[in-house]
């Protein structure tokens, strides 16, 4: 936030040092000056960054002296030298150096030595092969900070739209089963809160997707609408909630109806990650929601396939590095504020 200096830098985990993470942090750092991006260190394998560019890396003893570093060079936390690495290539022990780099940089942030943490891509793949048991990092970095996993909520936001999936990562035919109240409930508090505290809207605008084609139809095409989607919406609306719902998804992404609401609440992965990626696929941001901790993530893969070759584009990178900066500033004011009036 312009204004606003943050008192530690950002932390970034470079993910896989095989993807692309490296090279869109490494461009973003190139670009500090002319995308006014906060100070950040980079946590992760030396090698990786020079596998992929020539600019200048300066290793940290204390993540704080990123703060005189970052002018001249990219701070950097070195992490245990994850062995053989060849862009595009991924390896156990790439994995083993992502998970390393994503554990310090939550412990670095938990501790107050990093304002905010960002991500970088990982293959979960390549994790769950080394004994990673989380369904993402989402789950990892809410395990860490001591928050129950329906508390934690992913959220993508773009400049013009902002959606939360209900249900992340299960397979499509589970979806029904796993909706309930309950979790509409929370999902919806977890983010018009957060919407409150990390992004600057007083009252925010909610809407909630329906699970059916027309949002069920009245009841004639599914019975989930009638039966769990309408009783949570008229609940939170009963506690003071400025939300509506259910809405026939494919009528609420559409330019009109965006200016109608500050988030939407949707049923299924796909069905908030589509729209998403359709309108900011290139500057599109991962953040995760009641935490204790901000932390943000570009919205998208490792993209091996082109890892090393320098077509990766750093905009959700940046992007990702910028919400946080935001996001860490807006708790800072509310901080100093509070103490300011006790």
């Amino acid at each position: 936030m312009p204004g606003v200096t943050l008192p530690f830098p950002i932390a970034v985990s470079l993910g896989d040092p095989a993807g692309i993470g490296p090279e869109v942090l490494a461009k973003a750092w190139d670009a500090r000056q002319a995308q006014h991006l906060p100070p950040f260190f980079a946590i992760g394998d030396r090698r990786a960054l020079a596998a992929v560019w020539s600019g200048p890396v300066e290793t940290l003893e204390d993540p704080r002296d990123a703060l005189s570093v970052f002018p001249r060079a990219l701070p950097l936390v070195q992490v245990d030298d994850p062995g053989d690495l060849v862009p595009g290539h991924p390896n156990l022990a790439g994995a083993r150096c992502a998970l390393d780099s994503l554990e310090l940089g939550v412990g670095l942030t938990r501790t107050a030595m990093a304002s905010a943490l960002v991500t970088g891509p990982v293959s979960k793949a390549q994790l769950y092969q080394i004994g990673f048991t989380y369904p993402g990092q989402t789950e990892f970095v809410a395990e860490r900070c001591g928050v129950a996993a329906a508390r934690a909520v992913m959220m993508l936001a773009g400049p013009s739209l902002r959606t939360v999936p209900l249900t992340v990562h299960v397979p499509l035919a589970d979806v029904p089963r796993l909706i309930c109240k309950e979790l509409i409930i929370t999902r919806a508090r977890v983010l018009c809160r957060a919407l409150q505290r990390d992004f600057g809207i007083e009252h925010p605008r909610l809407v909630v997707a329906g699970l059916n084609p027309h949002a069920g139809e009245n009841a004639t095409i599914g019975r989930e609408e009638a039966e769990i989607i309408i009783p949570a919406v008229a609940e939170l609306q009963a506690g003071g909630m400025n939300i509506v719902g259910p809405l026939a998804a494919d009528t609420m992404f559409h330019a009109a109806a965006r200016q109608h609401y500050d988030a939407a609440l949707c049923m299924y992965h796909d069905q908030a990650l589509i729209p998403i990626k359709t309108l900011h696929f290139d500057d599109g941001v991962n953040t995760t929601l009641g935490l204790p901790i901000v932390r943000t993530s570009p919205d998208h893969g490792t993209a091996f396939s082109i890892a090393g070759t320098g077509q990766a584009t750093p905009g959700a990178m940046i992007a990702a590095i910028r919400l946080a900066g935001e996001c860490a500033a807006r708790r800072l004011l509310a901080a100093n504020a509070a103490a300011a009036a006790a």
